[in-house]
């Protein structure tokens, strides 16, 4: 079945005196891998929910292919969610939960059959058509739950957090299979999660939503190095963000913190501001270094270590500030130890000015 595009205008949705949705736009090309990212509570399920047809029909307009879906029910909508809980009946066989929405559509048995079959198939579950649920390991109950979506063919697929109840190493697999199934069947789908890393490694795009309105809208890659805002800034990954002011004197342009903390920055507009640059992007020296003109050159005192083993993350007491420094870890390496005195040094091109 051809991909289609889903299109949202102005979507607004209400649960009595509390808004949840705040004027959502936005437009989803067919067959792309879209995530929808932020904290519980930010919106993103009720969204998904939205387009899928559940719950109180909001305000605004979702077009599913061009065609406005107000007021149609999931099933008249073409689009298949998988759930958070698999929500698969326990007393029937995995092919029986798989060909259960072909039977509600009336499908011809034999093609029922063949359906159930090719779905199973491309899950890699062929072999347990005849095991109840109960029998299957959580990854497995998530491909089924999978299988029964798809195999009634829908244009959209719908994700809501369906790798959250699985442990760290099988969701890593999983959200690989995942992209495979969606790159192998080209079907249009909306993941929803609030695991960065999930949407980082399987989505085209992604947007980043906080108290039902969404902040950001891109690529991972261009959203974790170009967030427009602090708080996209600290939520996709580990931010180092700070405060103030920025301020022009004698020709020079320096981003001023509340505890008198400068930093030098390239001609840019006066007022309310922060600075955000990422653990990675920072440099240590001993505080006698020669750091040289181009830099951003911070002074502070190491509080805390860590070892993390790719990696030793230090934080560091600057002003009234916690910087946090990631240095790649290599054996026999001499390291900075707590209360060492050192200098932190960013080059310019890694520091975001952000407009407050």
């Amino acid at each position: 079945m051809e991909s289609v595009g889903i299109v949202i205008e102005d979507v607004s949705l209400a649960f009595g005196s509390t808004e949840v949705l705040k004027g959502v736009n936005l437009d989803i090309a067919p067959g792309e891998f879209f995530a929808f990212l932020g904290p519980s509570g930010s919106g993103k399920s009720t969204l998904l929910r939205a387009i899928a047809g559940f719950g109180p029909q909001p305000r605004g307009r979702i077009l599913i292919g061009g065609k406005d879906v107000a007021g149609l029910p999931p099933w008249h909508r073409d689009v298949g969610m998988v759930f958070q809980s698999y929500a698969l009946w326990p007393h029937m066989t995995v092919a029986q939960n798989v060909a259960f929405g072909l039977e509600e559509r009336r499908v011809a048995r034999p093609e029922i059959k063949e359906r159930v079959a090719e779905a199973l198939a491309l899950v890699g579950l062929e072999e347990y058509a005849g095991r109840r649920p109960s029998q299957l390991s959580g990854g497995q109950q998530q491909r089924v739950a999978l299988a029964r979506t798809i195999v009634v063919r829908p244009r959209v697929l719908l994700l809501d957090e369906p790798l959250s109840n699985l442990d760290a190493n099988l969701r890593v697999q999983m959200r690989r299979e995942l992209l495979a199934l969606q790159r192998k069947l080209e079907l249009t789908t909306i993941f929803v999660t609030h695991d960065q890393e999930e949407a980082n490694t399987t989505s085209d795009r992604m947007a980043v939503l906080d108290d039902g309105i969404i902040q950001q809208v891109g690529p991972p890659m261009s959203l974790y190095d170009q967030p427009v805002n602090p708080f996209v800034a600290g939520f996709l990954g580990t931010a180092n963000i700070l405060r103030g002011t920025i301020e022009e004197s004698n020709g020079k342009t320096a981003f001023v913190s509340g505890d008198g903390t400068r930093v030098a920055l390239d001609k840019t507009r006066s007022g309310p501001a922060s600075i955000v640059f990422r653990p990675q992007n920072v440099s240590l020296a001993s505080r006698q270094t020669e750091t040289g003109e181009d830099n951003v050159t911070l002074h502070g005192t190491i509080k805390n270590k860590e070892f993390l083993g790719n990696i030793i993350r230090y934080d560091i007491t600057v002003g009234n500030h916690t910087i946090i420094v990631d240095q790649n870890h290599h054996r026999d390496e001499a390291q900075f130890g707590p209360n060492d005195n050192v200098a932190l040094i960013v080059a310019p091109e890694h520091i975001v000015v952000l407009a407050d």
